[in-house]
């Protein structure tokens, strides 16, 4: 896996070894970027982190800080060593269940501009009650949440849908506050 664009883009990032975590694909990644826009100074939240692919190509196209969250220590292994290696600052890793994270983040009133979420794609039914009552209030009014999961899984947020789209098995969903940002 290499960064796709931004001042990092080519470089190789590592991503766990075993069947624990998927990472994103570069062609995802591209296109959830694309769909995204520009990140310059964007605070991300990285929940499901896995590799932490998502959040160091936002780090790497300009967003100011990252919050990872993953369960799996060798994960978090992972992405500290990917941090390192790109020279990237600004990141905390927080290994942890996503879902204690995102209380506790919602308890400290932390607010992102942007929230990826890549759920174990056979465990999304498990969170996605979950995340629904927690992703809104970590979001900025301006913010978006970026969800990956299956192409067959059709996401639903107590927030605006601004897109969803299929990119080979994956499906890439796109929610914010307002209607049509």
């Amino acid at each position: 896996m290499r960064i796709v664009a931004g001042s990092r883009k080519g470089h190789k990032i590592a991503s766990p070894k075993g069947v624990g975590t998927r990472p994103t694909g570069d062609r995802v990644r591209e296109a959830a970027f694309s769909l995204i826009g520009p990140v310059d100074e964007a605070t991300v939240l990285d929940v499901f982190a896995g590799s932490g692919a998502m959040g160091l190509e936002a780090l790497s196209r300009g967003a100011s800080r990252a919050v990872f969250v993953e369960r799996d220590r060798d994960a978090c292994r992972v992405i500290q060593q990917n941090l390192a290696k790109l020279r990237l600052t600004g990141a905390v890793v927080l290994c942890q269940d996503a879902v204690s994270a995102l209380r506790q983040e919602r308890a400290r009133g932390h607010r992102y501009d942007l929230i990826l979420v890549d759920a174990p794609y056979e465990e999304w039914d498990r969170f996605a009650a979950p995340l629904a009552e927690l992703l809104p209030a970590l979001l900025d009014e301006h913010g978006l949440v970026v969800v990956e999961t299956t192409a067959r899984v059709e996401v639903e947020l107590p927030l605006a849908l601004q897109t969803s789209r299929r990119y080979g098995s994956a499906r890439i969903t796109v929610f914010s506050h307002h209607e049509n940002l």
